[in-house]
């Protein structure tokens, strides 16, 4: 009895001491004591509310101490924990916007919490905002090609040099703007460029012309300079469009040709068929001679004699029409011989 009573009281101790293990660490875990202690002692003004609700609300409560303590050590003045917060659960990120509040502040920039939150949240790189604005930056342009007057294409890149314009950030356009302003320039500025060489040998006229116009109109950069780091000379343009017009010429003028021979060849066998036409009509027209001859016989139009001499005539016509065609043949024949002993002459 006495061993059963003392395993029942080993049990419930080791529950006992399992629960208040479980429940201290759950006041911990809720109750961050010692993130409390070190804002405390690092001048933060938090209360273990605050703590909770962080946890609550599935808000880290280590990151938000840790950036106001590092904002209160910069003396930035408008960061507060409700600032914070909402910027967290808005998938902002604190420690950037601190960064960003801290360099800005050693460099004499304005900026305020609000401004560098509403530059994270709107996907912008705020502490690499603030460092292009104290330190220039470099962007190298793709290359670019244009035409001069004179038909000869030049292939140049650039290097653009800006510095970041902190109150244009938000709504203001970015690098490809910039970037696609300056080659809009470099375009025009080849363009209007009577001869290549001129451009060749002062290529700062690209870059003069080009500030001229005002590129950072509604872009988030101030354009300092612009320099012409390369440029070569690429196809001949003018030469190219002009044999791409005189072949496009030649195939007009073949097609032209075509249908022309083909006009021709219709022609050939329209006449064609108007000569067995006019042939089909002769024959029909001597089939109706001896049905005349008979009719004539026969009302007394013609005699014998008569018809003698129109047979006369017709055997002297066709012997005179032979003649002729063997005069033909033998020319022809002749005409070959001859061709034939001039080729193994030649």
């Amino acid at each position: 009895m006495a061993i059963l009573l003392l395993n029942t009281l080993t049990v419930i101790v080791t529950v006992t001491v399992v629960v208040t293990v479980l429940l201290i660490g759950a006041i911990f875990y809720f109750i961050p004591i010692n993130l409390w202690i070190t804002a405390l002692f690092s001048g933060v003004s938090i209360n273990l509310g605050q703590l909770i609700g962080m946890r609550l609300r599935r808000v880290p409560p280590a990151l938000i101490v840790n950036e106001l303590i590092k904002g209160r050590k910069a003396k930035l003045e408008d960061v507060n924990f409700n600032g914070l917060e909402t910027h967290y659960l808005a998938k902002g990120n604190i420690t950037t916007v601190i960064d960003a509040l801290i360099a800005a502040r050693n460099a004499d920039i304005r900026l305020d919490f609000a401004q560098a939150a509403a530059i994270d949240l709107a996907g912008r790189d705020v502490l690499q905002a603030v460092r292009d604005s104290v330190n220039t930056k470099v962007i190298d342009s793709p290359m670019i090609e244009a035409v001069a007057k004179d038909g000869i294409q030049l292939l140049v890149t650039a290097r653009i040099t800006v510095r970041a314009h902190i109150d244009k950030l938000i709504g203001g356009a970015g690098e490809e703007t910039v970037v696609a302003r300056v080659g809009q320039g470099i375009v025009a500025a080849i363009g209007s460029a009577q001869l290549h060489t001129d451009v060749l040998g002062n290529p700062r006229l690209i870059s003069d012309q080009i500030l001229v116009d005002g590129l950072t109109a509604g872009t988030a950069y101030d354009v300092l300079s612009i320099d012409i780091a390369d440029i070569d000379v690429g196809k001949s343009i003018g030469a190219h469009l002009r044999a791409e017009e005189a072949e496009a010429d030649l195939k007009y003028a073949q097609a032209k040709a075509e249908e022309r021979r083909a006009n021709a060849v219709a022609e050939e066998q329209h006449f064609k068929a108007r000569v067995q036409e006019m042939r089909a009509k002769l024959i029909e027209a001597e089939a109706q001679v001896p049905l005349a001859i008979s009719d004539a016989f026969r009302i007394g139009n013609l005699g014998v004699m008569d018809y003698y001499r129109f047979q006369n005539m017709d055997a002297d016509t066709k012997m005179r029409r032979s003649f002729s065609e063997l005069e033909e043949d033998s020319s022809e024949g002749t005409s070959q011989q001859r061709n034939s002993k001039k080729k193994p002459d030649q």
